[in-house]
């Protein structure tokens, strides 16, 4: 094939706030070539607007026919942020086999929430025998729930060593209800019930809203006569089909974090490197080592929790562009505090609604004294009404009086109670709060001017009246607080690029000694022990804010920070060059002497003799790993299969234990012909 001759790829990111597209080939030497890239908001009330802005760009620029497309790979931020910031539908959890102290294990009960859980008696033992399932619990609850709730996440106790219980549940709230179900065993093959019931949760809470991202995409591509397959994302820098991210949207928690290792990789040229992509939500930092990210073997941590995804090994800290700027309660000099949440930057919400922004800005202003609510807004976020079920009385109360058009919170709160009644709302992803955010100092200063800079500007002036404890205003003017904010985020990027490296070489555990110690060492802090600290490699700097806060990352990591040329689409480049890998697993247990048994995928047999069972559990891996990999998008995938024995000695005479069979299928992408 020559070079004019070669498909073209089109990736696209849809991150917090941008959605990046770009549109590479294979031909301009080994590393491909950048044909066009382009940016367009995200428009989370509909992500098909923010899609096409992009790629119509793209297509613009680039002066390419949509059906040269071969391929579209897709990344994400979407379930990362969601997870973050505490976002989701409203679901249902089915716990088969437990009981109630079991929520208090891995974070579920929080990760849980006010969200409704049932118990069944049922679940399995180490060996997959069952005891006695009882659904009617289940049933009874159903018709309540399935008008309260989008979807259901099912666990059933040693479900990983026999799934029935769970296909059982599956099934009748299938039936009664038509609402998505996830079941444990679908998504991990690791024991640890609890911890798998909190990923199966969080992966029902994100079907929905992975679900409108394909769809919009799909539409949009349909739309342009663009008929190529399109792939998405994993956490673990793998691609996989649009309709197989849609069941297991979980697995998309640092999909456009691993999309920008890749591309972090692909555009340097680095083999070892700190990896750290600033966005408008999250700043994400990875380690490269021997040109292959380091993968988390103990699942994916995100917004506090730990799942069952395997993953890039990624330190995802709610730190970006569009974070919350806040100030530290009771002190003197009180400090600039940023993130974790999102704010829609003032700067933005007055682009988008003008004088609905600007005028209740300016009335804050003129009052005498400043106000704990002032530069705070909040809108609609445009949901579909569906995803509003289950609301108290006071939070339907409170979202009848929001709407599309920016009201100040001053004007809409009459309580503290109203607060959190309103952070319940965003928490659901039903409304935006506009504020003061770092986009906006960037506005104020003039190192950034894509949105409205008088809006920044009375946001800035808001803030920089508010009182410290000695009732002095914190700034002398907007400038002047802008200044804080940016210098804050830079170090603060150094801080969270730091306590990375911390936890890579093993000082996770010591978190609070290693947080002092790094924060000393950032500020040069005098004492009589002097502290300093440098990494043994470069960081690559990646985000469309990086070039404006990495400037000064250097000095404060002790090595070189290198942005990128691509660096503002670094995840949409990054997705469209991995290739696809999907695994199968299965256990081969003894549960008494002379009996094999092998549990894969849906099925449970039995063997009388090891070497039948292993070469049992070879086959079905093998064959699963084959159908995943077809499913997931390849159509010639090479499988590799490894086996892990556990056997003890006896007098001499080995007694086996328990086998561990893989199977790894990769290939890349089918393409469109």
């Amino acid at each position: 094939m020559t070079a004019k001759t070669k498909p073209l790829f089109l990736g696209i990111d849809t991150g917090g706030t941008y959605t990046d597209a770009v549109l590479w080939s294979e031909a301009g030497g080994p590393g491909g070539k950048v044909l066009a890239k382009a940016k367009a908001l995200t428009t989370r009330h509909d992500l098909a607007v923010g899609i096409s802005g992009a790629v119509d760009a793209v297509l613009q620029k680039a002066g390419t026919d949509p059906a040269a497309i071969k391929l579209v790979s897709m990344s994400t931020t979407l379930a990362t942020n969601a997870l973050v910031e505490g976002q989701g539908g409203r679901v249902a959890l089915v716990m088969i086999g437990f009981s109630e102290g079991d929520l208090a294990r891995d974070g579920l009960k929080a990760a849980l929430g006010t969200d409704p859980v049932v118990f069944c008696p049922g679940g399995h033992d180490v060996h997959g025998n069952a005891a006695k399932l009882d659904l009617s619990g289940l049933e009874a609850a159903l018709p309540e729930l399935g008008a309260s709730v989008s979807g259901f996440a099912v666990c059933a106790y040693f479900a990983t060593r026999n799934p029935a219980h769970e296909l059982a549940a599956r099934d009748l709230i299938r039936e009664k209800t038509g609402l998505p179900v996830t079941a444990s065993h679908e998504l991990s093959a690791k024991l640890g019930g609890p911890r798998r019931a909190l990923t199966t949760l969080l992966n029902a809470r994100l079907i929905s809203m992975i679900d409108r991202l394909v769809a919009a995409t799909e539409g949009f591509l349909a739309a342009r006569g663009i008929a190529a397959p399109l792939m998405v994302v994993r956490g673990d820098g793998a691609l996989v089909s649009a309709a197989f991210a849609r069941q297991r949207p979980i697995e998309t928690i640092l999909s456009g974090p691993a999309a920008s290792l890749v591309g972090a990789r692909h555009m340097t040229g680095l083999d070892n490197a700190v990896v750290s992509d600033i966005g408008g939500t999250t700043t994400d930092v990875a380690v490269l080592d021997k040109g292959r990210p380091r993968l988390d073997p103990e699942g994916a941590t995100v917004g506090g929790f730990r799942t069952m995804v395997e993953a890039v090994a990624m330190r995802t800290f709610g730190l970006g562009g569009d974070s919350e700027v806040a100030l530290e309660d009771g002190a003197l000099n009180p400090k600039i505090l940023l993130g974790p949440r999102r704010l829609v930057p003032l700067a933005l919400a007055g682009m988008m609604h003008g004088e609905a922004v600007t005028v209740e800005l300016g009335r804050q202003l003129r009052a005498p004294n400043p106000g704990r609510m002032d530069g705070r807004l909040a809108v609609r976020t445009g949901v579909p009404e569906r995803l509003a079920a289950g609301l108290t009385g006071a939070e339907a109360k409170l979202y009848e009086m929001i709407g599309p058009t920016p009201l100040a919170v001053d004007r809409l709160l009459t309580s503290n109670a109203q607060n959190a009644t309103l952070n319940r709302l965003v928490s659901r992803g039903l409304v935006h709060v506009a504020g003061f955010t770092p986009s906006d100092a960037a506005h104020v200063l003039g190192k950034q001017a894509n949105w409205d800079a008088d809006s920044a500007r009375l946001g800035a002036e808001l803030f920089a009246r508010k009182r410290d404890g000695r009732g002095q205003a914190i700034a002398a003017s907007p400038e002047a607080i802008s200044e804080r904010v940016l210098t804050a985020l830079t170090r603060l990027s150094a801080e969270v690029i730091l306590e990375t490296a911390f936890a890579e070489d093993g000082l996770d555990g010591a978190a609070t000694v290693a947080h002092a110690l790094v924060q000393r060492a950032v500020d040069a802090h005098p004492g009589i022990a002097r502290l300093s600290v440098a990494l043994d490699r470069p960081v690559i700097g990646l985000g469309a804010s990086a070039p404006l806060h990495y400037a000064g990352l250097a000095e404060l990591v002790g090595n070189d920070c290198v942005v990128p040329e691509d660096t503002d689409v670094a995840n949409a480049l990054g997705a469209v060059v991995g290739q696809v890998r999907v695994s199968a697993e299965a256990r081969v247990s003894q549960p008494k002497e002379g009996l094999f048994r092998v549990a894969s995928g849906e099925s449970v047999r039995d063997f009388k003799d090891e070497a039948a069972a292993i070469a049992a559990a070879e086959t079905d891996v093998r064959a699963i790993a084959a159908g995943r990999a077809k499913d997931a998008g390849t159509d010639a995938a090479e499988i590799e299969v490894a086996s892990e024995f556990r056997v003890s000695t006896v007098e001499g005479q080995r007694m086996f234990i328990e086998a561990h069979v893989v199977a790894v299928a990769s290939g890349r992408p089918r393409i469109a012909v």
